[in-house]
């Protein structure tokens, strides 16, 4: 994946993760749209990208709208204590993506700099 379509990528994650737990704070339904939002621009920016955790790397995401489209519904139909529990999964799922990202970088670093050893 370009650096810079990474970096999108990576910034819609973080904004993801960040506007869920902002929600599990304070329940508003605009957050929840937001962090909706944020998270499905992330799950299409990391589709086609290329590395070691890649698939796991989507997968998170995957996981997370599961979880914060459901959490839409029952958030509009009054029971906000259940759509807090589902975005506490989406969080889960993407804290787990920021970890992978975090490993990939680290893995990228240390191949760096092996490569200019040579």
């Amino acid at each position: 994946m370009k650096k810079s379509k990474k970096l999108i990528a990576d910034f819609f994650v973080l904004m993801a993760l960040t506007t869920s737990v902002s929600y599990i704070a304070h329940p508003n339904i605009y957050e929840l749209i937001t962090a909706l939002t944020l998270n499905l621009i992330a799950t299409i920016l990391k589709i086609g990208s290329r590395g070691m955790l890649s698939v796991e790397y989507l997968t998170t995401s995957i996981v997370a709208d599961f979880h914060l489209i459901p959490a839409l519904f029952m958030h509009l139909s009054g029971d906000v204590a259940e759509a807090i529990s589902l975005v506490w999964g989406a969080a889960i799922a993407n804290i787990v993506s920021v970890v992978i990202l975090l490993i990939e970088a680290i893995i990228g670093s240390l191949t760096e700099e092996e490569e200019e050893e040579l």
